[in-house]
């Protein structure tokens, strides 16, 4: 009897551990009448294009603005009145575009030429045209530049820029030059 009795619990054990067929899961109801929510305004915005690129753009060289044509820094000659040194406001602009570029240019340095016609005597021209190159240098010492950066001569009539003997000659010649370092 206890043979049929440990194959009878064997037998219950087995069929207790025998696993069911699952049930398939009922399928979700579906309410139909009047959503909960007010409904949703759908608005279009217009198709707005990406521009497709076809080349890779190197970028640009910056030019030395120095020798760029078109900046005022490749202008370099201050020009005066006969027998003046005061900087005219026609190139205060000229002026104050070197300061600015010498104070954002700590390194480089200058050196201002004062130069004058040929009327007027030797020693009153190289006079003359210290004052000019001075005026230039004091101007950009007010605008920040170092004076270290900063150094006058006066040519007085001994580098004319034309050699002519009429007014538009000399007024040619009454000049102060601003020369970077390295030209």
């Amino acid at each position: 009897m206890k043979k049929y009795l440990v194959i009878f619990v064997a037998f219950a054990v087995l069929a207790g551990c025998a696993s069911k067929a699952p049930k398939e899961q009922e399928p979700a109801k579906v309410e139909t009448g009047k959503p909960s929510i007010a409904p949703v305004e759908v608005v279009r915005q217009p198709v707005v294009e990406t521009p497709v690129v076809t080349k890779v753009e190197t970028p640009q060289i910056i030019a030395n603005p120095l020798k760029d044509a078109g900046s005022i820094l490749s202008k370099r000659s201050v020009y005066y009145d006969y027998d003046s040194n005061v900087v005219k406001d026609e190139y205060k602009p000229l002026v104050t575009a070197h300061a600015q570029y010498l104070t954002q240019n700590r390194g480089r340095k200058i050196v201002i030429q004062g130069n004058t016609d040929e009327r007027g005597s030797r020693e009153y021209n190289i006079s003359l045209g210290q004052r000019r190159a001075d005026g230039v240098k004091q101007m950009m010492l007010l605008l920040g530049v170092q004076e270290t950066q900063i150094e006058t001569v006066s040519f007085g009539e001994e580098k004319p820029r034309s050699a002519g003997k009429d007014e538009a000659a000399f007024s040619e010649n009454r000049r102060s030059d601003i020369v970077y370092d390295g030209e």
